[in-house]
């Protein structure tokens, strides 16, 4: 309990509701004052977090810190929360991007900035009901409800085509969901009028076709989020045109709710359909890694190039759920804890540029090192990291996802393992054009090295990139029991005849 509240309630209503605070402050006069609430909202929200993981049972699978409260009772629709060894981590990592974001928002953005500060931490109490959310109906409406703050901030304060890429992520999403609405139901019928999740898993389907449609019906809400190949291509839109907090979110957080989605859903309530369905999502997860990672070579826009290397990344992470192993589904998840901490990061470093220089294209710079010595050092640290370099924390997932799809096919691993390569190719490419060289423009000629408040932001996420890649077990050992007593859910057949 956290001022006489529920800790999970807390944890999704505490940013809320300094959102709306920062909201009362009203116009661009009271900009500091949006600012400073904002900060303390984000950092509230960021600690309250934090007994989620000192006080989390580890040798149990269990939900814990459960809140179990009627909410619509004619429909037996519960507010129910809870979390396990897989979930807590999302709910941390998502607190912890926060003041992240408000810091690094903190001078760019000078029109709107309560709004802007608003959408960030009403978004993140949003994103922590998903994660956290037991009842199928609780879960949609925040599923549902965090597509509009980003939404705001992408049409609001992207680029020349923000309003494109808004409309092109929300229409997106907002379809596949719709199919996710209408499985929740079928659930529900057969269920005999439960919207309880964990309900769904005990739950036997008449079929495996029935098993099939409801594993589809999942798999288009989930693959545009995560995203999949062939339903990526609103990200690398979005990305380019979001301003830069609103990129770092969608990469470090909102996709890794797609893939928490197969975890949560898709695979413990349709665990037959998925082994029979495991080959499509394994050719789709290698076509991501060494496809995309090609096309992420081709480039010249820094964004475009850190966007399809997420999308290269994120398929690392379905390759490890349906290679059914328990090397392959730690890995998953601990490379998406990695990704978000490494692409929040060269989000922010390619933000750090284009605020100086207002230009994303790699052909825009060169000897940004002669000018900013220690960026360049972050970037570099960040780019390794992006890169599976032993020692950070880019490393310790892909490694285990290959590892475990050894146990699987070995032809699954190399097709994987190609990804060590693409990633470094592209990245360091990237990298050595941008940084390296002699300063040849007169953009990169005025430049100036990062200040205290930059500083701060690259630090902390530095010193995450690198405990992890260097002591990943206290990001392992919180996950193992949920992990296992899911492998040997998806073992057991859940079709009655």
């Amino acid at each position: 309990m956290i001022f006489g509240y529920p800790l999970l309630s807390v944890v999704i209503w505490l940013p809320i509701i300094f959102g709306l605070l920062v909201l009362a402050t009203g116009n661009d006069r009271n900009a500091q004052l949006a600012r400073v609430i904002a900060l303390v909202g984000a950092i509230l929200s960021f600690l309250v977090t934090l007994p989620l993981y000192t006080g989390f049972d580890r040798m149990t699978s269990a939900m814990q810190f459960v809140v179990f409260e009627d909410w619509i009772t004619r429909f037996n629709i519960h507010y129910h929360l809870g979390v396990d060894g897989i979930s807590v981590l999302f709910v941390l990592l998502n607190s912890f991007f926060t003041p992240l974001v408000v810091i690094a928002g903190w001078k760019v953005i000078e029109k709107r900035v309560a709004q802007y500060m608003a959408a960030f931490l009403i978004m993140s109490g949003l994103v922590n009901g998903v994660f956290a959310s037991l009842d199928a109906m609780l879960f949609y409406v925040f599923w549902e409800a965090m597509l509009i703050p980003m939404f705001i901030i992408i049409g609001v304060w992207g680029g020349p085509n923000r309003v494109y890429a808004a409309l092109k992520f929300f229409l997106y999403t907002l379809l596949g969901s719709l199919l996710m609405l209408v499985a929740l139901l079928y659930l529900y019928r057969q269920s005999g009028g439960s919207f309880e999740i964990l309900d769904f898993h005990r739950m036997a389907m008449p079929s495996l076709s029935a098993q099939i449609l409801v594993f589809f019906a999942f798999f288009m809400a989930f693959s545009v989020k995560v995203p999949m190949f062939p339903v990526h291509t609103w990200l690398p839109d979005a990305h380019v045109e979001a301003p830069t907090g609103g990129s770092v979110v969608l990469a470090a957080i909102m996709l890794k709710v797609g893939a928490y989605g197969f975890i949560r859903f898709s695979m413990p309530i349709a665990p037959d359909a998925s082994h029979y369905l495991a080959p499509v999502m394994i050719a789709l997860s290698l076509i991501a890694v060494v496809y995309i990672g090609l096309v992420a070579l081709t480039q010249a826009d820094m964004k475009k190039l850190v966007a399809y290397s997420s999308i290269s990344h994120m398929g690392f992470v379905t390759l490890g759920f349906f290679i059914f192993n328990a090397y392959g589904m730690e890995g998953a998840l601990l490379q998406m804890i990695s990704h978000g901490f490494v692409a929040g990061a060269l989000f922010l470093c390619i933000g750090v540029l284009y605020d100086r220089v207002h230009s994303r294209q790699i052909v825009d710079y060169g000897g940004v090192a002669n000018k900013m010595p220690v960026f360049a050092a972050f970037f570099m640290l960040f780019a390794m990291a992006n890169s599976g370099l032993p020692g950070t924390s880019g490393f310790v997932g892909e490694f285990m996802v290959i590892m475990g799809a050894v146990k699987a096919n070995f032809w699954y691993a190399f097709a994987a393992a190609s990804t060590l390569i693409f990633g470094a190719a592209y990245t360091l490419w990237m990298y050595k054009r941008v940084i390296f060289g002699a300063v040849t423009n007169d953009h990169v000629a005025h430049l100036h090295d990062i200040g205290t408040r930059e500083k701060i932001v690259f630090v902390v996420l530095a010193a995450s990139v690198l405990a992890m890649g260097l002591y990943p077990l206290p990001f392992a050992d919180i996950m193992h029991a949920s992990v296992n007593d899911l492998l040997v859910h998806l073992a057991t057949p859940k079709v009655l005849n």
